[in-house]
């Protein structure tokens, strides 16, 4: 829980950054900034990324889409591969240094 935040409100906030990352369609990607601001939390990038830190494991959710704001997968070690590879199967194009091509596959809703 955020401190001073009532728990209730959190959970909507959370509630609504996993619904909006459920909504990132296969083979297109969203950086952190924008989940925030697609779930009505402009500026809140860094509770999307705490959000994703405490998914459960076996989680559904497609957390891989989520990247940083310069195109690079966020995620170290196992988890950077995983995502790597779950973002290929999808068509999405990783070069070797772990960045996607925003140009080409960022997500754009409407």
């Amino acid at each position: 829980m955020l401190p001073g935040m009532p728990a209730a409100r959190e959970d909507d906030r959370i509630q609504r950054i996993r619904a909006t990352i459920d909504a990132i369609p296969a083979g297109r990607v969203a950086t952190y900034g924008q989940v925030a601001e697609l779930a009505g939390l402009p500026g809140r990038a860094r509770l999307v990324g705490k959000t994703l830190r405490e998914l459960e494991d076996g989680t559904l959710l497609p957390w891989h889409r989520v990247i940083g704001a310069d195109g690079r997968l966020h995620t170290e070690g196992a988890s950077a591969a995983v995502q790597a590879k779950r973002l290929c199967a999808e068509g999405v194009e990783v070069d070797g240094r772990g960045r996607v091509s925003l140009a080409r596959f960022r997500f754009a809703e409407g």
